[in-house]
């Protein structure tokens, strides 16, 4: 299985203010910013040469990620891994013990994702990726 890093999530209160750090003084290009409304977040994206930032914002106070923000304050929020395949490496990680979040979903870009609880993964909470196609 290849594993790549597709990218770092970073959580933040206000993307606009982030902005001026991750764009602004730090000169990354703003691909696009959008809503996923599954995970209840804004997501600004900001490709790097060989994989991408992104800086998510909650959308309601009872999310996940405003849980997250809330209890942890700003930084980052998850690490993603893309693999060859989401089930497969689910199947892998199960068979080794590791616990992971729910069932595997897909974003509005068509991209096939679960996260890895951070209890089995050192205190870091791991997304697995796999893209459509």
């Amino acid at each position: 299985m290849t594993i790549t890093i597709n990218h770092i999530a970073i959580v933040v209160e206000d993307i606009e203010k982030a902005l001026a750090v991750y764009r602004d003084a730090l000169g990354l290009p703003l691909d696009h910013i959008t809503e996923e409304p599954a995970e209840q977040v804004r997501v600004a994206f900001l490709p790097t040469a060989n994989s991408e930032i992104e800086l998510i914002q909650p959308t309601t106070p009872d999310s996940g990620v405003a849980k997250f923000l809330a209890k942890r304050g700003e930084g980052i929020h998850h690490v993603c891994l893309e693999v060859d395949s989401v089930d497969v490496a689910i199947q892998a990680m199960q068979a080794r013990g590791l616990q992971i979040l729910g069932e595997s979903r897909v974003n509005q870009r068509g991209d096939k994702y679960v996260f890895m609880h951070p209890k089995s993964a050192h205190g870091v909470l791991i997304e697995l990726y796999e893209r459509p196609g």
